[in-house]
């Protein structure tokens, strides 16, 4: 694409405390093969140097402008308020959270999917989840797909493609319609955010690593491994969104599987001695959402698990002693 032909792309940056990571985020950003952007990093009151890495980007690039909070905002409310800051001129909008980065050819590749089909209003791509390749599943070469067809799939199939805030590229047009880009009062406000865009538009994808995300102990990905939240996630998002887009059956069949599935992850939990925060933070939240924890069903989930571990410890054991006796009988 002609870089002065190139429509404007806003990449933001919301940041807290992150000069661990910081300038490696802004790096990948100025090593973009993509020119036309502006950078907008904003900084949430950091103690540490975050923001005079920011000035010292800001003053080696004119693209970057920085917006110093007043006062520290919630995440999602700060993320909202990022968004907020995007030019008026700008087609899409990439965010890029400050201990993630993005790979040279990302925004080219990106906007070349937005620009090919003007009824994509998101873009995604495979990532690299610290060492691991993941937001994989649809066949090669779906570069479009229709909104409603890929929230079906993702309700039915597990299908898993808009990974985090770094993974997506989204048309500028679509934030500035929404009063807030992300609901506050949502905890998975990020793939709930997808699910009602994709309510009235399609969706693109690139067959290539383009974002990288990180883990570690204190980002709330760690946490979200931890936790194993993207259950529950799936599991809200499958409440509010499944009578939108799956039949009354389909819904149905879903929400006992997914509710069956969380049982079960919840009974090897017990064998596995998880914390009590780990217990806590279940029990609110299937409370919330309408689905209180069931200790009975828990307990009949458990005598299931052990009655299956017990079979398969005796398939095991019956396994090693046929071995055993076939190497004895090949020996005489």
């Amino acid at each position: 694409m002609d870089s002065q032909a190139q429509p404007l792309v806003s990449v933001v940056t919301p940041v807290y405390n992150g000069e661990q990571y910081l300038a490696e985020c802004v790096e990948s950003v100025l090593a973009q093969t993509y020119q036309n952007w502006e950078y907008v990093i904003v900084n949430n009151c950091s103690t540490d140097r975050s923001l005079d890495i920011a000035r010292f980007y800001a003053r080696r690039d004119a693209r970057i402008r920085i917006c110093d909070n007043p006062q520290f905002l919630p995440a999602l409310q700060n993320m909202n308020h990022t968004f907020r800051q995007i030019s008026p001129e700008s087609k899409y909008c990439k965010a890029v959270h400050a201990d993630d980065w993005l790979f040279p050819d990302c925004i080219t590749q990106m906007v070349q999917v937005a620009e090919a089909y003007p009824s994509v209003g998101i873009v995604s791509a495979y990532r690299l989840e610290e060492e691991q390749v993941n937001l994989d599943g649809l066949p090669y070469p779906s570069t479009a797909i229709p909104g409603r067809e890929i929230c079906r799939s993702s309700l039915l199939n597990d299908l898993y493609v808009f990974g985090s805030p770094t993974s997506l590229l989204v048309r500028s047009d679509i934030i500035r319609s929404r009063e807030a880009f992300y609901t506050e009062s949502f905890s998975h406000a990020d793939t709930d955010a997808c699910y009602d865009i994709l309510k009235s538009c399609d969706f693109g994808f690139v067959h290539q690593v383009l974002t990288f995300t990180r883990r570690h102990n204190e980002s709330r990905t760690s946490l979200t491994h931890r936790f194993n939240m993207r259950r529950l996630a799936r599991l809200s998002i499958l409440l509010k969104y499944g009578p939108v887009y799956l039949s009354k059956d389909e819904f149905e069949t879903r929400l006992d599987h997914e509710l069956e599935s969380h049982y079960r992850f919840l009974a090897q939990s017990v064998f596995e001695l998880r914390e009590k925060e780990f217990w806590k933070y279940h029990r609110s939240e299937l409370q919330k959402l309408g689905y209180p924890l069931s200790i009975p069903r828990l307990a009949k989930t458990l005598l299931v698990e052990l009655s299956d571990f017990r079979q398969a410890t005796r398939s095991v054991r019956r396994g090693l002693a046929s071995r055993k006796n076939r190497t004895t009988s090949q020996g005489a």
